[in-house]
């Protein structure tokens, strides 16, 4: 996932918005599946996305000057739910999409429902260029591809130097890495080091309880629906509520939190007044650090993660059927997520490539990042791309997740009960049937 808001239990009305897709989508503005010849005729192409995917108006350029006629426009979004939101809302209207729209992991299993909405990417010639649980998230039973995977997200800890030294703390990457234990750390020892850092006379530890539940939640294989019948499950498996309990000890009880809702005003002006020391940092995480602390100091990125590994993102680029230029939409989404654009975007705003090769790129093997203290964040974000645990994502995962993520925003950042807030999160996962 990557930038996304929580609206309290909006997500439970999204899910029944979707649902409605089947009756009140028609199949689009006629079949777009033929050979689509603009006829020497020049065309634009929308490509919509959302957050930091990387690309530049130099690499639209670059594909400009190689296909004579077209020109490409990137239609942004502040965040993941509200690019969730125009999808589906203009899905179920049967116009008004981009040629192409970006996908968030999380929520592509909805649209995995609606397969004849999109047009089916499959191309022998791309056969092997996706690591293996990407290609399979956007197959179809039957064998349509309906994305082409951009990232995905390894993560290390993302940590101010500065603000540990200043407590007492080895700033070193090495060091900050066995501080937490290194290979063998637990999220039990990610949170003793905030204590210590904290007894020196630090501040808040990491940023927020949702981001923490992020990195917690995803390391379990199959926390909210069945992998087989994709029953929801998440109100009865006990990991759930342990987790939740976990979560609101370090964040709250032991006050390691900055109580801030990420993607907020507040959590965004913290990058400038030095508000926490660490994070979960993804690689597309790195490029919103930066951004954010403009002028500050200090950042740096640790080659280790509590348990182990974490995926937490990575997205997809789909053509809806509904778009006027598929055939060009296609080769376009093709080129995009090529393992050299991939890299280049890497390159950009740290967005970790999904191509075989990609990962193989000394370009992407050696790359140093200046703001993070010159980290090797190539290096790095390969390593913690081991050992990830494919967590299993049903048609309702979105929903559950954004869920609990408004739950511990009561708690965390506007002090509410954590009992009550668990239960609110019960009531609305029950209402998703």
């Amino acid at each position: 996932m990557r930038k996304t808001t929580s609206k309290m239990w909006a997500a439970a009305a999204g899910v029944t918005g979707i649902a409605l897709l089947a009756t009140a989508c028609s199949s689009g503005s006629g079949d777009n599946t033929s050979d689509d010849s603009t006829g020497g005729e020049n065309i634009t192409l929308t490509v919509a996305t959302f957050n930091e995917f990387g690309y530049t108006e130099d690499m639209f350029k670059a594909y400009e000057e190689s296909h004579p006629g077209i020109t490409v426009k990137e239609k942004k979004a502040a965040t993941s739910n509200e690019a969730r939101e125009n999808l589906n809302t203009r899905l179920a209207a049967g116009s008004g999409l981009s040629d192409i729209e970006a996908v968030d992991t999380d929520w592509m299993p909805e649209l995995m429902q609606y397969p004849d909405k999109f047009v089916d990417l499959t191309d022998p010639a791309l056969e092997g260029r996706w690591l293996d649980f990407k290609t399979a998230a956007v197959t179809t039973p039957d064998g349509k591809l309906l994305g082409y995977g951009t990232d995905f997200g390894p993560e290390g800890i993302a940590y101010r130097g500065d603000l540990l030294e200043a407590a007492g703390l080895p700033k070193d990457r090495e060091a900050v890495a066995t501080l937490i234990k290194g290979k063998d750390n637990s999220w039990d020892d990610y949170f003793a080091a905030g204590k210590e850092y904290q007894a020196g006379g630090g501040g808040a530890w990491f940023d927020s309880a949702g981001a923490i539940w992020q990195g917690l939640i995803y390391q379990e294989k199959a926390p909210y629906e069945d992998p087989k019948t994709n029953e929801i499950i998440a109100a009865d498996n006990p990991r759930v509520k342990e987790i939740y309990d976990q979560v609101v000890q370090a964040a709250v009880t032991d006050n390691l939190s900055a109580h801030l809702s990420q993607w907020s005003d507040d959590w965004t002006a913290s990058f400038q007044t030095n508000g926490f020391a660490t994070m979960l940092a993804p690689g597309w995480m790195l490029g919103v650090i930066e951004g954010n602390s403009a002028g500050v100091t200090g950042w740096d990125l640790a080659d280790v993660y509590p348990g182990g590994a974490g995926n937490w993102g990575g997205s997809f680029l789909t053509v809806p059927e509904q778009g006027a230029h598929p055939k060009e939409a296609k080769e376009l989404a093709a080129w995009l997520t090529a393992p050299e654009q991939q890299v280049q975007a890497f390159l950009n705003k740290g967005t970790v490539p999904s191509q075989v090769d990609g990962l193989k790129d000394p370009k992407f093997t050696g790359a140093v990042n200046a703001f993070f203290n010159n980290a090797p964040t190539g290096e790095i974000l390969a390593n913690r791309g081991q050992g990830i645990i494919s967590t299993y994502k049903g048609p309702n995962f979105f929903a559950i997740n954004d869920a609990m993520q408004s739950a511990l925003t009561e708690v965390d950042v506007n002090k509410g009960n954590p009992d009550e807030q668990w239960n609110t999160f019960i009531t609305a996962v029950n209402a998703l049937g």
